[in-house]
């Protein structure tokens, strides 16, 4: 869709450094260009307008109620293109790698992992973008991307690192406060924490009771939350049973924040897998180092399967 309406946009640049120095001279000079093309770009802009930007009294001028609101939303969109743009370019050679992946995934399994790759590739950068959904990925550009899928998706080489699986888990002291729990039925009884949008990409909990040959009915009470990772935190500090994909939460499993109430869990047809560009460039080392050692760190069983 066509972005409209757009300004002048070469003037845009001229009107921000006048409204920061109150001067044509000033912004001539910063911008190494003559008083007279400065005048022509704002002239330019208020005939775009429709209104003046400027009062002009003298040889002072200053900012009308529509430029100063007008110069406080460019300054705020030069700066954050500014930005962009110096992130864009820092970004570039064979030595940095753009992870992409969903913030659970990012914070729960890879980030915690992330320092045994850095002290062993120290030349190597590593850049992690989150995107929740895999669609979403065709909006940027990655070297990896690391996703939950039933499929593998167009125009992506897949290599499944770990199966789903899928149990209830809650803390200690809930399952001291609520428990024992000796059918997975009686579970519907507690506070439920239900991840929002669980049905697109996610297990939800009546997926998980029906395919579990378990009947389901509407839980005692249930706390929605939008964010797997808010979520698993609401379980550590006791306010309910959430569902934990195995991988995400085995360390807190390890340290005792979580325990499995209960021994039913869920295994899918969804894997977890390592995507990457079919049309990509020529790999560089940089990307095989990470590739092999993200390799290294899931079970050697799995191997390198690829989804159908």
């Amino acid at each position: 869709m066509k972005i409209s309406p757009l300004p002048p946009l070469k003037s845009l640049v001229a009107f921000e450094s006048v409204a920061r120095h109150q001067s044509f001279t000033h912004a001539a000079d910063e911008l190494s260009v003559t008083q007279g093309a400065i005048s022509r770009q704002i002239h330019s802009l208020e005939t775009y307008l429709g209104k003046p930007l400027f009062e002009r009294a003298n040889r002072s001028i200053r900012l009308t109620g529509s430029g100063l609101q007008y110069a406080q939303a460019i300054r705020e969109l030069l700066t954050e293109l500014a930005a962009t743009t110096e992130e864009v370019r820092s970004w570039k050679g064979t030595q940095q790698i753009t992870v992409a992946t969903s913030s659970a995934m990012a914070s729960l399994w890879l980030l915690p992992k992330i320092a045994a790759f850095q002290q062993a590739h120290e030349h190597i950068d590593l850049r992690i973008v989150a995107l929740e959904q895999v669609r979403d990925l065709r909006r940027v550009e990655f070297d990896i991307a690391l996703y939950y899928c039933w499929q593998t998706p167009p125009g992506m080489q897949a290599t499944t690192l770990f199966y789903e699986e899928v149990f209830p888990v809650c803390s200690p002291t809930y399952l001291e406060r609520h428990g024992p729990f000796n059918d997975p039925s009686t579970l519907l009884n507690c506070t439920l924490l239900s991840l929002e949008g669980a049905d697109q990409d996610w297990v939800s909990w009546k997926k998980w009771f029906t395919q579990t040959g378990l009947e389901y009915r509407a839980p005692h009470r249930r706390l929605n939350i939008n964010s797997y990772s808010m979520l698993i935190q609401a379980a550590i500090i006791n306010q309910g049973v959430a569902l934990g994909w195995s991988q995400l939460v085995d360390d807190y499993l390890q340290q005792g924040l979580l325990v499995r109430p209960v021994d039913t869990v869920l295994r899918t047809e969804a894997r977890f897998c390592l995507l990457e560009p079919t049309e990509s460039p020529s790999r560089a080392a940089s990307i095989r180092a990470f590739r092999e050692w993200l390799m290294d760190t899931v079970p050697k069983e799995v191997g390198d399967l690829g989804l159908n």
